[in-house]
């Protein structure tokens, strides 16, 4: 289960989502006009706030682009001065904005083929071709061209507590303005945006190729626990195969202990360099000993490699703080900026579920079902879903006779569309919109940002076809496609198109996955008991796994010159203190390390409080759905919801539910589940 990929094109992002602020600011490197300077609000203008628009471009405006005299010319002539003149000329920005996204997003696509997708072996100029950021220098040439500022001056930002306090008075033309006005918030030179792309796809590149090969790891008895030609990635396909083994299969248990030594040899780095992703060599985790050709040999360990990715992304991070003073760190752009929520409100919501009373007496119900105490890698308990009493043998046996390759899942999708509700018109047009690709690493929804290309679904398949791991993290990304081209192509205003942030795509997302089995033709599948413990136990583990990457940031900025040794070490004391702290008295073992496994640290930090704020959103918006009663209605208000649009994220929640974002609603459930 992977993220949704997204574009960092048009300035939309540019690394720096939400820097910007109505605020003027001494600390930016190139403070803008004198805040003092004064200027006459043309006497003909109407409506709207123009002093805002006029602020915020002042507070952008350098030398090169013109004297304070030349700044009132420019005023006069770009202020649109009536309602009617800046429909025309939102109409127009807008069509502008999805010709750029759109145009971007292809070069993008067709620049990162070689690296994520499984066509071949990519070569070294492939890698820098994905690392190449194609709209580095866009914001740079629509500011120096006045673009920019004339979206400024007619449209401008309104800060996240603003679009709070006044959305909920708002019509969609309001709201599409006031996204428009997040669109040219500061002024990143493209050098330094061209840094942080490039760390982070070096990162990416580093973890869509750990592999470890399963059939050379032994037991210490020299034992093969696992299919000689089974590979799996770090750390998506290690946990998904962990989870397989609740079932009753051979050796199921051996099998996750295995598994785990592997992951706390990676987090801790003590893993051999050598024995990732090369069948050269058998590998005991255990003693961590590694043989080849059947002669013993030493390997030198990983070292701090892993972590090493993270501080390259923190010092292309550093670079664009200084360009961005309303928000001056990752931490504030990542939250506030993109998430559209804080971090300490992320905290809040993540420490009054993890120190509930729920866990623990879940915990105990988990116990009892294993028969044995809990382990830590207990985190990733599957027995909750109906799948676990299925072999995953006999899943896999059924989806690759039915999906042998990605045209199948392709021509396969508007029945499975049909099978949760949707007519037949609308599941061939959403399946007329997706493309199925086969993933180099585990897979992800690539978002179509223009109303003229598709989505894009990957997804790892193997020689044999999909296996059931690849077809459930399928399903989850055909969630985001769906999701992807609904409120793209059925949204009213261009600039609302999406949904307010990540957690949002992922809770969507999630309503698919956890009807895989329905799809696949095993009943319908409805949130029932089972279904609301495992959505609570899932986010049990993720949202320690969230606090171990906040903290590792917060670590980072208290630390500015940290080596990448000293890193792995801080990373190692986080994950071990929140995991003693909220799961080493619910699952036993103080000091794992375990919480620190998950890749998304390393290619997309801070992404994680994504998932489990997405785990929320989801059984609240499973809640809702609950009651409609059929799978036509369930598939019409999943489409209204959708069709929402860029809301902020409470407001998003508000119409899609009638309350806030809140852990209460499974709190309430779980308990009462636990007292039957």
């Amino acid at each position: 289960m992977k993220m949704k990929r997204i574009v960092v094109i048009f300035v939309l992002a540019v690394l720096a989502v939400g820097c910007g602020s109505d605020k003027k600011s001494a600390q930016a490197p190139h403070p803008g006009l004198d805040p003092g300077s004064p200027f006459v609000i043309p006497s003909e203008v109407e409506g709207s706030d123009p002093q805002r628009g006029i602020d915020q471009c002042a507070a952008l405006w350098r030398p090169e682009d013109g004297t304070q005299a030349d700044f009132e010319v420019f005023v006069r002539e770009w202020l649109a001065p009536t309602p009617e003149a800046r429909r025309v000329l939102f109409d127009k920005l807008s069509r502008m904005l999805e010709i750029f996204n759109t145009g971007y997003n292809q070069l993008t696509i067709e620049l990162g083929r070689p690296t994520v997708l499984a066509e071949g072996e990519p070569a070294p100029i492939d890698y820098l071709l994905a690392g190449y950021d194609v709209a580095a220098h866009h914001s740079d040439d629509l500011f120096a061209n006045k673009v920019a500022f004339i979206t400024i001056l007619n449209f401008p930002h309104y800060t996240l507590e603003e679009k709070n306090a006044l959305g909920a008075g708002w019509d969609r033309y309001q709201w599409a303005c006031a996204r428009l006005g997040d669109v040219f918030t500061e002024r990143v030179p493209a050098e330094v945006s061209q840094r942080a792309v490039s760390a982070r796809s070096a990162a990416e590149a580093y973890v869509d190729t750990y592999n470890i090969r399963m059939g050379h790891l032994l037991t210490e008895e020299g034992e093969r626990l696992f299919p000689a030609d089974m590979s799996l990635l770090s750390h998506w396909n290690l946990r998904d195969e962990l989870k397989s083994n609740y079932a009753d299969v051979p050796h199921a248990n051996e099998k996750q202990e295995m598994i785990y030594q592997v992951m706390e040899r990676i987090v801790t780095q003590e893993i051999p360099a050598a024995v990732v992703n090369d069948p050269a060599y058998d590998w005991a985790p255990i003693s961590n000993r590694a043989w080849k050709d059947g002669a013993e040999v030493s390997l030198p360990a990983e070292g701090d490699v892993r972590y090493a990715h993270i501080l390259s992304q923190f010092h292309a991070f550093q670079e664009v703080d200084r360009w961005c003073p309303s928000l001056p760190t990752a931490i504030a752009r990542n939250f506030e900026g993109s998430l559209e929520l804080s971090d300490r409100e992320v905290e809040d919501l993540f420490v009054r579920f993890l120190s509930s009373e729920q866990v623990r007496q879940e915990a105990a119900l988990i116990r009892k079902r294993l028969g044995r105490e809990l382990r830590p890698y207990d985190i990733w308990y599957d027995g909750f879903k109906s799948r676990s009493a299925i072999p995953e043998d006999q899943l896999t046996a059924e989806t690759r006779r039915r999906y042998p390759d990605g045209e199948a899942f392709h021509r396969d999708m508007p029945r499975m569309l049909r099978n949760l509700g949707f007519d037949a018109v609308e599941a061939q047009f959403l399946a007329d919109h997706i493309v199925v690709e086969a993933a180099r690493g585990s897979g992800h929804a690539w978002e179509c940002l223009g109303r003229t290309e598709p989505a894009r679904l990957r997804t790892r398949i193997g020689p044999a076809g999909m296996d059931y791991k690849g077809y459930n993290i399928a399903v989850h990304e055909f969630g985001h496609n769906v999701e992807q081209v609904t409120d793209l192509y059925h949204i009213d205003y261009y600039p609302l198109f999406g949904v307010p942030n990540s957690a949002m795509t992922e809770a969507m997302a999630f309503l698919f996955q956890v009807r895989d089995l329905q799809l696949l033709g095993y009943g319908r599948q409805l949130i029932d008991d089972n279904a609301t413990l495992d959505i609570f136990w899932g986010m049990y583990e993720i949202m320690g796994v969230s606090l171990v990457d906040m903290y590792t940031w917060r670590w980072l900025y208290d630390h500015p010159a940290a080596t990448a040794a000293e890193l792995r070490d801080a990373v190692l004391a986080i994950a071990r203190d929140v995991w003693n702290q909220y799961y080493a008295p619910v699952l036993g073992t103080p000091d794992s390390p375990l919480l620190a496994i998950y890749s998304h640290m390393l290619d997309y930090p801070m992404y994680l409080p994504n998932y489990p704020v997405g785990h929320i959103i989801h059984y609240q918006i499973e809640e809702h759905l609950r009651q409609c009663g059929s799978d036509a209605a369930f598939a019409a208000e999943l489409q209204r919801i959708y069709r929402q649009g860029r809301l902020t994220p409470q407001a998003w929640i508000q119409g899609a539910v009638g309350a806030p974002i809140s852990v209460d609603p499974i709190l309430t459930a779980v308990s009462c589940i636990l007292s039957k």
